[in-house]
């Protein structure tokens, strides 16, 4: 056992840098006497290991995962304390950067499922109508060929991937397919992203009764091209809130349903990044009393494929609005899409069109330390890659996301992923990555929660190391 594990046993010791004070919450144990119950971690010590540490990845689970409602979100769009911490320690075992070992919310191949597993797995497709269009081949860049130079050098990773990889393939598969709305279909939305599949799916399950609202992103009213979270609940507002947004969102910290007027027998989507699903599925994984966060709610995931998210100052006003001169007003789409940052004006013109590693300053640190590209703990998880221009890749994992799907067929237009390789071949790369920064072996089998002494054991000493504020 390290020293800095051995403080880490101690409860009424905190670990911290040379010459440091003790943060406030633990001065009590020097100034009372009485030693706190063991295994205690609080906000303050999630704060120094990622938040402080530039870690974060706004994924809002934290906020979620709270039991008193003690979490909130500062005006840097950061996770903050508002009121007292009870030490309960669920914020730090479900963060994804702190005591989630996240892989292990990854769902099994089908013959590796449990019972329960099995319960949501694989279920037939009835044949889809005819497509009138397919992608052509030409159409279908390699994602990997631009995006190869994206991995970072410095730091050398617990694991690496040098022969077997912890988890090869798509992951968890039922069927896959290239898709796009049809021509005409009330169910395409005017801003929506590709193949606007995602919007008809959800609009599908809502007509259908099966869900009565989704946890989007939509436009800050406020502020150009800021995604925030919203709950949408009906048809208008799931079509006006089509399209993407490149920043996190703190999307799960938007699960309090009472406040957007749903009962507490409410089903709703969550559409997210693969981090966020990897919350949902955890916290549904161990229940427990939430707050006001309805994660018991969600009965349908949608992954969207994701190699890393930016910091909307960083990306949108200092990359695209001061350094390019773009006025923010006049941006009508923003896409990164085969390893370029690709950005429109109201007209459709392209205004920008550059590798995305040139953006490389606005996105979000936390984001290089995770290795699921694919979003293998989701139901459904839809992406550009593989597919041609305007069509989306659907890789549908589970019975629930088998159900969903087969709803929107009748307003699809369906075809094959002409090319699944490049699916693998950027889950590969972003794995690499991911094992330049990750201080931990990535181990899918392993227990779900990490420790905080073996947490702190890892990344002490290295860029990532907690960042004590003396509190």
């Amino acid at each position: 056992m390290t020293d800095l594990a051995r403080r880490c046993d101690d409860p009424a010791v905190l670990p911290v840098n040379s010459g440091k004070p003790l943060p406030p919450f633990r001065l009590r144990a020097s100034m009372n006497g009485i030693t706190e119950a063991p295994g205690k971690v609080w906000f303050f010590e999630l704060a120094a290991a990622v938040i402080d540490a530039d870690r974060c990845v706004r994924c809002g689970v934290c906020v979620a995962a709270c039991p008193t409602d003690s979490i909130g979100i500062g005006i840097d769009d950061l996770p903050m304390l508002v009121k007292m911490c009870t030490g309960c320690s669920l914020c730090w075992d479900f963060c994804p950067r702190g005591g989630l070992r996240y892989e292990t919310t990854w769902l099994p191949e089908a013959d590796e499922a449990s019972d329960e597993e099995s319960r949501r797995g694989p279920v037939r497709i009835r044949p889809a109508p005819a497509a009138s269009s397919s992608p052509s081949a030409e159409d279908v860049a390699s994602p990997g060929d631009d995006v190869a130079a994206e991995t970072t050098a410095g730091g050398t990773g617990s694991w690496s991937i040098v022969g077997a990889d912890p988890a090869p393939g798509l992951g968890a598969v039922v069927s896959r397919h290239a898709a796009k709305v049809r021509s005409g279909n009330p169910y395409r939305a005017p801003g929506a992203q590709d193949g606007g599949v995602v919007s008809t799916i959800l609009l599908a399950a809502l007509d259908a009764g099966e869900i009565d609202g989704a946890l989007v992103a939509r436009v800050d009213p406020k502020t150009p091209w800021r995604g925030v979270p919203y709950v949408a609940t009906t048809r208008q507002e799931i079509l006006k809130s089509a399209g993407s947004f490149y920043n996190q969102t703190m999307a799960l910290a938007a699960l309090d349903l009472e406040r957007v007027g749903l009962g507490a027998d409410a089903r709703i989507a969550v559409v997210g990044t693969p981090c966020e699903i990897q919350g949902v599925r955890a916290l549904q994984q161990r229940a427990w009393y939430r707050g006001s966060s309805r994660v018991d709610a969600i009965v349908l995931t949608i992954a969207l494929l994701c190699t890393k998210s930016f910091d909307y100052r960083k990306l949108m006003l200092d990359a695209l609005r001061d350094e390019r001169g773009l006025d923010l007003a006049q941006v009508g789409k923003v896409d990164v899409i085969h390893g370029r940052m690709i950005v429109e004006n109201l007209q459709h013109q392209t205004i920008v069109d550059e590798p995305v590693k040139a953006f490389h300053g606005a996105a979000l640190k936390g984001c290089d330390e995770c290795a699921d590209f694919l979003g293998r703990s989701a139901d459904l998880s839809v992406g550009s890659v593989g597919s041609a221009e305007g069509w989306s890749s659907i890789l549908v994992r589970t019975n629930a996301g088998a159900a969903a799907f087969e709803r929107a067929i009748p307003s699809l237009e369906l075809a094959e992923i002409e090319r699944p390789e490049a699916l693998e071949k950027l889950d590969r790369l972003d794995k690499r990555v991911a094992s330049e920064s990750l201080r931990r072996p990535l181990d899918p089998d392993g227990p779900m929660f990490i420790d905080f002494a073996e947490h702190l054991a890892s990344y002490e000493g290295s860029d990532r190391s907690p960042i004590w504020r003396g509190w």
